[in-house]
């Protein structure tokens, strides 16, 4: 028996057959279909994240891992010897194929007819740059000898103060024209103990197409046979490489050697313009909120700082320039440093006009975060502290300050995570390619506010696109990228550790 439909189930005027189409309804109306797709953009969101961060960390972490030298061959005799750096398929130019010779291009032929009309082709990293002008070279599998591709067992790797890197053979170490050792046990130890005096001697390596050239000891960085190598011996390398490149200098246009000073420069800037912009944001949100009549002229103001957040971060740079660093910088270099004029003290780019632009270029950050997490303190608390007779300062110190002070940390958190990163306005007011004088020093005054710093922001920008060895510089683009974003998770995780301590702090009593 068919149970009757209960007509108090169905609302005035809906007929029975339109009550039947009500899951497809309910299940809207309980918005599980939401449910997929928010989960789904956030899915999306989180890989698209995961997988950026993932691929900068595993390219900064192979940058320094030492590779083999190979020795390639080519059919007219030619040898590019070095480190391969890249490998790709391409689709040649049978006219750039048919200049090589005819044994070339029977083998290009071959090796597209094989696949899918592309042929294989090496970036080798050779070196020599006073011999052969160029620090790398594209070799095609096409144009290779027979057995023209070997891994020479004495090949050595001489990472030099300047000139780049040099592949070789060691052949002998020499003082001029004298003949200091040939024993290759001789010359490996006195390698592996490189001199760092000026008038050590040479040591005489045989490049890979015959060509030979002497070496200064002292301008040896780093050497290693790079074919001979154990996986404690490349360990060694690798982390040689990393502390060099976390304590020393840049050379080689910023390709080679180290960042210290624009970790240094970063880590300063960015603590000095959260300290600059904390204070200032806080007090801004204090008066809109506790004590500015909310009116039009408050709006107005609220919408300007708003609309402060979206303007271009170049054109605070702009104003950073003419307004601290030509009228302000200027200013003191005429009052207390005018026998130096015409050259500028303070009237130039420092680190404390870059502090103060970025400040200003993250004031509305914070003061938006401070003015919403003292909306948040509830109206009751105020109330029962003046009930109590405090005045509204001393309930503002003491009542509505602690409980809003994890919102105020996490606007910390957002403007430094924000000028960190920022490298436009940089360029105006400070960030120069090298500063070996740190603006932090111990010689007195110790603290040097206008000089100019290096950033690791500007120092990615300057290797990507001002680096005359592009293809050098390219790892070094990542391991910098991977060093930054390293750099303002620290802070970051340092601040939101703080703010998670202030928090339990200022949690009231629970019954």
């Amino acid at each position: 028996m068919k149970p009757a439909s209960d007509s108090r189930s169905r609302p005035a005027g809906v007929s029975e057959a339109a009550s039947r189409s009500r899951p497809a309804n309910a299940l809207l109306a309980r918005n599980e279909p939401m449910v997929w797709l928010t989960g789904g953009g956030l899915v999306v969101g989180l890989l698209m994240v995961v997988t950026l961060v993932a691929f900068v960390f595993w390219q900064g972490l192979v940058t320094f891992w030492p590779g083999p030298v190979v020795a390639l061959r080519t059919v007219d005799g030619a040898v590019a010897m070095g480190e391969v750096t890249r490998t790709e398929l391409y689709a040649p130019d049978p006219t750039q194929v048919a200049a090589f010779g005819p044994e070339a291009s029977a083998a290009a032929a071959a090796e597209m007819a094989a696949g899918d009309g592309r042929v294989r082709r090496r970036l080798v990293r050779t070196g020599n740059f006073e011999l052969s002008g160029e620090h790398f070279r594209w070799v095609e599998d096409f144009r290779l000898a027979a057995g023209g591709e070997e891994r020479p067992v004495g090949a050595y790797v001489f990472e030099r103060t300047a000139w780049g890197r040099f592949y070789g053979v060691p052949e002998a170490v020499v003082d001029g024209e004298k003949v200091l050792a040939t024993d290759p046990a001789v010359i490996a130890a006195l390698l592996r103990e490189t001199p760092s005096d000026a008038e050590a001697p040479a040591v005489r390596v045989r490049t890979g197409d015959g060509a030979t050239a002497d070496l200064p000891l002292a301008t040896i960085v780093r050497c290693y046979p790079a074919n001979r190598l154990s996986a404690a011996g490349r360990t060694g390398v690798y982390l040689s490489r990393w502390r060099e490149f976390l304590t020393a200098e840049p050379r080689e246009a910023n390709s080679e050697g180290g960042v210290f000073p624009a970790i240094f420069g970063t880590v300063v800037m960015t603590l000095a313009m959260t300290l600059l912009v904390v204070p200032f944001g806080v007090m801004a949100a204090l008066y809109l909120r506790e004590y500015a009549t909310q009116g039009w002229l408050t709006s107005i103001v609220r919408i300007s700082i708003n609309n402060l957040a979206g303007v271009p971060s170049i054109v605070f740079g702009v104003f950073g320039l003419g307004f601290f660093s030509y009228i302000v910088g200027g200013g003191i270099d005429t009052l207390f440093f005018a026998d130096k004029l015409p050259n500028p003290t303070f009237g130039t780019g420092g680190i404390m006009w870059a502090s103060l632009t970025l400040a200003l270029l993250t004031l509305p950050v914070v003061i938006v975060a401070t003015e919403e997490a003292l909306a948040a303190v509830p109206t009751s608390m105020r109330e029962g502290s003046y009930a109590c007779g405090a005045t509204q300062w001393q309930t503002i110190r003491r009542v509505v300050l602690p409980r809003a002070m994890p919102g105020v940390m996490t606007g910390a958190i957002l403007a430094m995570a924000r000028g960190a990163g920022e490298v436009a306005p940089l360029m105006l007011v400070g960030a120069v390619k090298l500063a070996p004088e740190l603006p932090v020093d111990l010689h007195f005054p110790y603290l040097h506010p206008e000089r100019s710093f290096m950033h690791l922001g500007f120092h990615i920008y300057d290797l990507g696109f001002q680096s005359q060895n592009s293809e050098a510089a390219k790892p070094m683009v990542f391991t910098t990228t991977m060093l930054l974003m390293s750099i303002v998770l620290l802070l970051n995780g340092a601040a939101i550790w703080f703010r998670t301590r202030m928090g339990r702090g200022s949690s009231g009593s629970k019954f």
